[in-house]
């Protein structure tokens, strides 16, 4: 019996230890250290739409004043962050930059498009702690393309020269983003590129070198949030190890000794009851979606329940270093009314159900991670 005991006590610290490496985490590292956890190709799509004002810094046009030489640019980009911290592009822009010739104050008009594939690099999620409601990002990055200029032309609209011209660019520039929803932000973009178009005001044989700054929206496409990939403490795991070995001698050498003895009465068995209530469903970070090896928690207190026509209480929680106070109170709420969904679903009665939320204005644990919970409980 208590080598048996002892294997029984084996597996519970098996589980114990499968339940707490799970919640190793790393949240105070910063994103360049993170490992972020692979989504669908769906995901973490995103579309920019935004206008602003163009003008040229290169030949004779640097002699006119800055004003006369704005002129309207929109862009259009399509992209997809690979990691939190790393995205790419491709950005259409294009319209009309003026141009002036050499001591001339008449305007000219050089149509033109430009498409350039960029790379952004995020720097508060690279070198910060990821946080998926981070308001203000400062995104740099780099780009190569081609510009075509369709045709030049002067104040009355008509057309100067027959050559369209052609040229690879490069491109550079500086978005400053901010957090509207989880769908929406607002942008605000620095950018300019330099190439050979031939554009009117360009000194003969030298880089036209437009610049733009426009302000627009990006509208975030499928998952927006990323999941932390939670490391293996290895320290845990050997000091687990070592438990498991000491006590697997510990029932070796139990199973040994003999099965019963005359002077021994025979042991009563015990009825061991396989539900304890006062269960934990534990959760990611960010998410109300109940794990697999979570759901038998859920199950076993479905049994309780029944077997006992106990009501069940349902709290909800969320950790407090993770989101907004408002955030983490809907957070709290999906998650309790998840875990009342799955016990409806193993035959617990809605009317034997009360859902509760508390969000991260109360946390049970002091390890932050542990408090992404629901506690089930037999109601008063």
């Amino acid at each position: 019996m208590k080598a048996k005991s002892l294997f029984i006590a084996l597996v519970g610290l098996a589980c114990t230890f499968g339940a707490t490496a799970q919640e190793v985490t790393s949240q105070n590292k910063a994103g360049k250290n993170t490992t972020f956890q692979r989504d669908k190709a769906s995901d973490h799509w995103f579309i920019d739409i935004a206008g602003g004002a163009g003008m040229p810094l290169s030949g004779w046009n640097n002699n006119i004043d800055l004003m006369d030489r704005i002129s309207i640019v929109p862009t259009l980009a399509f992209g997809k962050w690979h990691e939190p911290y790393f995205a790419t592009r491709l950005q259409f822009t294009g319209f009309d930059i003026y141009g002036y010739t050499n001591g001339s104050t008449d305007r000219y008009h050089n149509y033109f498009g430009n498409a350039h594939f960029d790379f952004m690099f995020d720097m508060m999620n690279y070198f910060g702690t990821y946080r998926p409601n981070r308001v203000f990002h400062l995104i740099p990055w780099v780009g190569i393309g081609f510009g075509y200029k369709f045709h030049s032309a002067d104040s009355d609209g008509n057309k100067i020269g027959s050559k369209d011209d052609i040229s690879g660019t490069v491109n550079a520039g500086l978005m400053i983003k901010f957090r509207l929803s989880r769908v929406v932000d607002f942008n605000i973009e620095g950018q300019a590129f330099a190439s050979k178009m031939n554009f009117i005001g360009t000194k003969t044989g030298k880089a036209d070198f437009p610049a733009m700054a426009t302000a627009g929206l990006t509208f975030n496409l499928g998952k927006t949030e990323w999941t932390e990939v939670i490391p293996m403490d290895y320290a845990l795991v050997n000091d687990l190890n070592n438990q498991i070995n000491a006590l697997r001698a510990q029932a070796e050498e139990l199973s040994r000794r003999p099965v019963s003895c005359p002077e021994c009465p025979e042991p009563v068995q015990a009825v061991v009851s396989r539900v304890v209530v006062d269960n934990v469903v534990y959760f990611r970070l960010n998410s109300a979606k109940i794990d697999r090896n979570q759901e038998i928690n859920v199950y076993n207190t479905a049994e309780y329940a029944k077997t006992n026509n106990a009501p069940i209480k349902i709290v909800g929680y969320a950790d407090e270093k993770t989101g907004t106070a408002d955030y983490n109170m809907k957070l709290s709420e999906r998650r309790a009314k998840a875990v009342a969904k799955m016990l409806e679903k193993y035959g617990v009665s809605a009317d034997r159900i009360t859902i509760d939320w508390k969000g991260s204005s109360e946390q049970i644990y002091e390890e932050n991670a542990w408090n992404r919970i629901v506690v089930m409980s037999a109601a008063e």
